[in-house]
């Protein structure tokens, strides 16, 4: 009998895939990466910029990679300010667009603007998504995580005790578990049999490396008779979206010049000739989400989970946050330091924020649309954006910055993300992806709940004027446990709810 425990097979090698293979290295597991691609097609497969919202950049801060965020962002930057790309006046998308460039916008919802003050989930980066991939490719590659390129899978096959992936090059690897973040057309998804339920495309959307003979005509975002243009989000790239009510046709099919040039008509009644046409790629608004994330010992995260219309760039994010979430919860369980019901928890977590996030971006694909209803509708919105409790609520909604994994708690800050005053110390003491319990009084009883413990890492830091004695922090920096005087009642039944610890005793201490 093959010996699985503590192997976990992770199908895909894109963000998602990467920071999910580095959290369960973190938490004692020997992650095997399988990516289908020979490595070097995240440099060309990967249109747009992608924002890094605050929440994510909060997030990877706990492994110590903003320095690395900050090289890209200015990586990035430098190759906008080359391209010297000018917008025009009076043009509120293409407004959103240099603000978001510029680093002064959290983002937008379908086109209106969300400024740095919307939401309280810090700093967001932008950069292109092979940066990212390469950000979090260095650090995964730290910890010694073996990643197989060229590596198709064609089955899974859950077998109870273990699982076992079949590979196009005719080998069988076996796991403890498998995790398919192998993007929206997942094939662990469909082989392992999980519901996709949600509703089909309603427009089709074409981004290209490309150059007009006319370069002026891009310096704008227009919404037009059937759709809209833009040329301004990436120097070199051209995106049109068309509401034609179908999605596209064959997304496989290599783009031509006269198909994008045929389609910037459509949608912006724009008529250009395309000189050059290097490569180019289709979407649509397809949206939907699987029943759960997890049957047995196969799981899924990231669009392997969901899918949904790309406006608003909210689904890397998303990726990156199921990843955070299972990354530490599976190494528990897969090396047997933890009962399977702790998984349970993922899709009782993550599967109502990823509902919500296709609530918003159906939102936003409707607020794109054109006609003077939704012109009306954006209008009505803008004014509404000006009350800055609304701007607040639609900048968390987009950010993350929202997200309770506890809304009932009597404890506001339970289920939430580690609040900002404490976040040096997070940052400072969990790199290492263990939990953190922070004793802000130093409660002798809070001490000893943890003594010996190679799970949590103990840290007393006085700080006066805190509404808390004490917090438990989660590994992907969500608080599972307040103190609020001296005592440390709770605290032993959060330490075996959420780290296995069941002799963890709770006694009081001064």
């Amino acid at each position: 009998m093959v010996e699985v425990l503590g192997r976990v097979t992770v199908v895909g090698g894109g963000p998602v895939g990467l920071l999910l293979a580095g959290e369960l290295r973190l938490g004692g597991a020997q992650p095997l990466v399988l990516e289908a691609s020979d490595g070097t097609e995240r440099y060309t497969r990967s249109f747009g910029q992608r924002a890094v919202n605050g929440r994510s950049a909060q997030t990877l801060a706990l492994r110590g990679l903003v320095p690395a965020l900050e090289a890209a962002q200015t990586a990035w930057a430098a190759q906008l300010a080359a391209a010297g790309q000018e917008t025009k006046e009076g043009d509120q998308l293409a407004h959103v667009l240099q603000m978001m460039r510029e680093g002064r916008s959290k983002g937008h919802f379908g086109g209106l603007p969300l400024g740095t003050g919307s939401g309280d989930s810090g700093r967001a980066y932008m950069m292109k998504q092979h940066m990212l991939e390469q950000v979090i490719a260095d650090w995964v590659a730290g910890l010694g995580v073996r990643i197989e390129t060229n590596a198709q899978v064609v089955a899974v096959h859950d077998e109870g005790t273990g699982v076992v992936a079949e590979l196009a090059d005719g080998r069988s690897l076996h796991a403890g578990y498998l995790v398919g973040c192998d993007g929206g057309r997942s094939t662990v998804r469909k082989k392992a049999g999980f519901a996709f339920p949600g509703t089909p495309p309603t427009m089709t959307g074409r981004v290209a490396a490309a150059q007009l003979s006319d370069q002026d005509t891009l310096a704008t975002v227009l919404r037009g008779p059937n759709g809209l243009v833009n040329g301004l989000m990436v120097p070199g790239e051209i995106t049109t979206v068309e509401f034609d009510g179908t999605g596209p046709t064959e997304r496989e099919a290599p783009m031509t010049p006269t198909e994008l040039a045929d389609s910037m008509l459509r949608a912006g009644g724009m008529k250009v000739t395309v000189a050059r046409l290097d490569s180019g790629t289709r979407f649509s608004d397809n949206t939907r989400q699987a029943d759960t994330y997890r049957r047995g010992r196969v799981l899924l995260a990231g669009d392997a989970a969901h899918v949904h219309s790309p406006i608003g760039g909210q689904g890397l994010n998303l990726g990156l946050q199921d990843a955070a979430n299972l990354g530490w919860k599976l190494a528990l369980v897969a090396t047997g330091r933890a009962p399977e019901r702790l998984l349970d928890t993922y899709t009782a977590e993550r599967h109502p924020i990823g509902a919500r996030v296709l609530r918003n971006t159906r939102a936003q694909v409707a607020l794109l649309r054109p006609g003077p209803q939704v012109d009306a509708l954006r209008e009505v919105l803008t004014e509404t954006l000006a009350i800055p409790a609304a701007h607040e609520y639609f900048g968390a909604l987009v950010s993350g910055a929202d997200v309770d994994y506890a809304p009932d708690s009597a404890q506001m800050l339970v289920g939430r993300f580690l609040p900002d005053a404490f976040q040096p110390l997070a940052v400072e003491h969990m790199g290492d992806g263990r939990f953190l319990l922070l004793d802000l009084v130093g409660s002798e009883g809070i001490r000893a709940a943890v003594d010996g413990s190679d799970r949590v890492r103990f840290v007393y830091c006085k700080m006066s004027g805190a509404d808390v004695t004490a917090l438990l922090v989660r590994p992907d920096g969500y608080v599972a446990w307040v103190g609020v005087d001296t005592e440390s009642a709770g605290l032993s039944e959060a330490l075996d709810q959420w780290c296995a610890l069941p002799s963890a005793r709770s006694s009081s201490g001064g």
